[in-house]
């Protein structure tokens, strides 16, 4: 059924006109097709049974899809809000940003997730030391031009050649308290890609210790690197163990963190474009319904900027376990019944007090005992969605798509035995004996009741609804984000993304969960081909493989697999911690009786010899035909692979399509050695560990006169 197609669709006319149609050629005896034969009776009904069978069939429910997939290992994958990291500037004292707080670029709105204080906090200056350092050179290197955002220039922060014990000092006007976190984001230069690291590449070329100065001196502190050791883009937290003391080392004095090298390997030097720090996150998405959740029986504190211009519902256990009942606000009188009062104390900022001795009633007091729902004006007007009518798989159209699927919630309302109304919060997918069990389609906007439980005929009601915008979220870096609210915000702050947003998708389809099923069932997991080989080469965990050729001998049963790493070095020979960790990759998906051998790059420099003739009023002729020569012979830094043949009427017709060029008279191309390389007629063929790029290139021009 994972791979089902459906069958034509057809009505029952259509297949019944289809049978009648064909009994001739079965039988000659059967010549009376009207309707009151019974014979006719009983093909019409088989006809209406094959089409409702036919019917079930095709429709396999969505429930079954999702379980027959995760019954092979394929999940749906989660839709999630893009996440932004947010710097700030401008700031001259503490204040606090509360949960849920907004901030907008274009229409796309990103939200905090709880509380976030902000200091003045900022680094002042970053400088490097070498452990191994010459006598001549400067105690600290100066890196704290990375903190200028106009200034993109790479610094190599641990030197040309990083060694154990190198350190890169952060140093800050100040820190926070003992136990907070610190976020930073180190920027690289981009370069050739690394692929992902696992378990048995991490910390393979470097590990690095942070540290913070206190007046115990450096002390270790609790990190969670996602650049592993500065290899490639990403976030380090680090928390406080305990209170800094100011470091007078560097030159300029402050608080101090520092990252040292444990271990250095590096098979790419760290260029470090940028480093941000302190910085909070924010999530892209759009609250415009909040249900909060209390385990406090007589007073409660409602932080939710959203109360200011929003309506709230309040909702209370009275009993362990029960359902909840609607208590109304009613400030004035001493009325009794299932009433509330409201204290404003600050902006976005409520108590809701229940008095149970003046009310005669009030919640019991357990866990999440209140529930608060805060709607805006939009979601009020159509926040009833529909009632339970207790048949499988009704769909029910939400006034919204695109919702964020872990914060959604309806609330449930029926009635008890006495007639009074009680409420349920059910969220998507919970399960319980007669509880609501239902699926949300987040990109449709729809609930679709596997089960109504004992839930047949309540009426439902949107509880906490928020919207994202997917892929949208992932905004480049580099923008201001306001604040629509800013109450909370002092003049002159400003909100700025040091990194792009990432994370952010629309839940995944069933329908896209079958197509990745089926894609596996084709996908190799043990090498055969030469192409199987060099991909398990160009994806191993951890490494930068710029260009890898596997070839067949098939008589040795032997797979040769030549390798370039993608390092800073010119004309760069396979490492021994590249040589092992590739061996062990191959080694798990070779075939059995297979032999695999690594073999090293050869670099071959081609020699070109040319006479052009050009065209007049051209003064850079001769540069514009050496650079077409070297773009053509350069292997190392085009897709160009080991042992692909440099065609000598290719370059010969590149050097003729320039503007500047009249006619080629003559062109040679010859390797420097032919000890890589061979001669095919005027073609150069590479050995298949073989790369070229350009060597010696003499060019004479001949202006060319009518």
């Amino acid at each position: 059924m994972l791979t089902y197609v459906e069958k034509e669709q057809k009505t029952y006319e259509e297949r019944l006109a289809e049978a009648v149609t064909d009994i001739p050629l079965y039988t000659s005896e059967w010549t009376n097709f009207n309707p009151s034969d019974p014979a006719m009776t009983i093909l019409e009904t088989l006809v209406g049974f094959i089409t409702l069978q036919q019917d079930s069939m095709d429709d396999i429910p969505l429930a079954v899809r999702r379980n027959l997939l995760k019954m092979v290992g394929f999940s749906v994958k989660k839709g999630r809000c893009a996440r932004l990291l947010l710097s700030t500037s401008g700031v001259e004292g503490r204040f606090s940003i509360p949960a849920n707080h907004k901030f907008v670029i274009g229409n796309i709105v990103f939200e905090t997730n709880r509380e976030i204080v902000i200091d003045d906090n900022k680094l002042i200056g970053i400088y490097g030391q070498k452990a191994n350092k010459l006598e001549d050179e400067e105690e600290y290197l100066d890196f704290s031009y990375l903190l200028d955002r106009e200034i993109k220039l790479p610094a190599l922060v641990f030197g040309e050649q990083p060694f154990a014990g190198d350190c890169l000092y952060l140093i800050a006007n100040k820190l926070p308290e003992a136990g907070k976190e610190i976020t930073l984001f180190v920027n690289l230069q981009k370069r050739i890609g690394r692929n992902a690291f696992d378990a048995k590449t991490e910390k393979l070329f470097a590990d690095v210790v942070w540290e913070c100065y206190t007046d115990e001196g450096w002390v270790a502190m609790d990190a969670r690197d996602n650049t592993n050791a500065f290899l490639m883009s990403g976030e380090i937290r680090v928390w406080m163990p305990e209170a800094a003391a100011i470091y007078e080392g560097t030159p300029t004095p402050g608080y101090a963190i520092r990252a040292r090298l444990k271990s250095a390997q590096y098979d790419v030097r760290p260029k470090v474009v940028s480093i941000d720090a302190f910085l909070f996150e924010v999530w892209q998405k759009n609250t415009i319904s909040e249900c909060h959740s209390f385990s406090r029986s007589t007073e409660i504190e409602l932080i939710s900027e959203m109360t200011e211009e929003a309506y709230v519902d309040v909702f209370c256990r009275e009993e362990k376990g029960d359902s909840y009942r609607k208590y109304e606000y009613n400030p004035d009188t001493n009325e009794e019944g299932r009433f509330y009062n409201i204290k404003h104390t600050d902006y976005g900022n409520f108590k809701i007090l229940f008095d149970k001795n003046k009310r005669g009633i009030g919640p019991k007091k357990c866990r999440d005992c209140v529930k608060v729902v805060v709607y805006t004006e939009d979601v009020m007007r159509q926040y009833s969605i529909g009632t339970v009518l207790g048949y499988d798989n009704q769909e029910i159209e939400l006034p919204y798509n695109h919702i964020v699927g872990n914060s959604f919630c309806i609330l449930a309302r029926r009635k008890d035995d006495s007639g009074a109304y009680i409420y349920d919060f059910v969220r998507p997918e919970h399960s319980d004996d007669g509880s609501l069990f239902y699926h949300l389609l987040e990109n449709d906007g729809k609930i679709v009741i596997e089960d109504a439980g004992r839930f047949i005929g309540a009426d439902l009601y949107l509880a906490a609804v928020a919207l994202n915008n997917g892929p949208e979220g992932n905004i480049r870096e580099g923008n201001i984000l306001k604040s629509p609210d800013d109450n909370n915000i002092p003049d002159g702050v400003t909100f700025f993304n040091p990194v792009a947003g990432t994370g952010g998708c629309f839940k995944e389809t069933i329908e896209s969960v079958r197509q990745r099923f089926l894609m596996d069932m084709e996908k190799p997991y043990t090498a055969v081909t030469e192409k199987d080989y060099e991909n398990l080469v160009l994806t191993t965990p951890g490494l930068c493989i710029h260009k890898a050729k596997a070839q067949m001998d098939e008589e040795r049963n032997l797979v040769k697999i030549a390798v370039k790493q993608g390092t800073d070095e010119g004309f760069p020979r396979l490492s021994d911690i590249y040589q092992k960790i590739i061996k062990e990759r191959v080694e798990e998906r070779r075939l059995l009786t297979t032999r695999v051998e690594l073999i090293q790059p050869i670099y071959m420099p081609v020699n070109v010899n040319a006479t052009v003739y050009i065209k007049t009023h051209f003064d850079n002729a001769s540069s514009m035909i050496e650079e077409t020569i070297r773009e053509r012979i350069d292997y190392l830094n085009s897709e160009k692979n080991f042992g692909e043949v440099l065609k000598f009427d290719e370059l010969f017709h590149a050097i003729e399509m320039l503007d500047c060029v009249e006619y080629v008279y003559d062109l040679s191309l010859r390797p420097k050695t032919l000890s890589g390389a061979k001669m095919r007629d005027a073609d150069v063929v590479p050995d298949k560990n073989c790369l070229l790029y350009p060597g010696e290139i003499h060019i004479e021009t001949v202006t060319f006169e009518d």
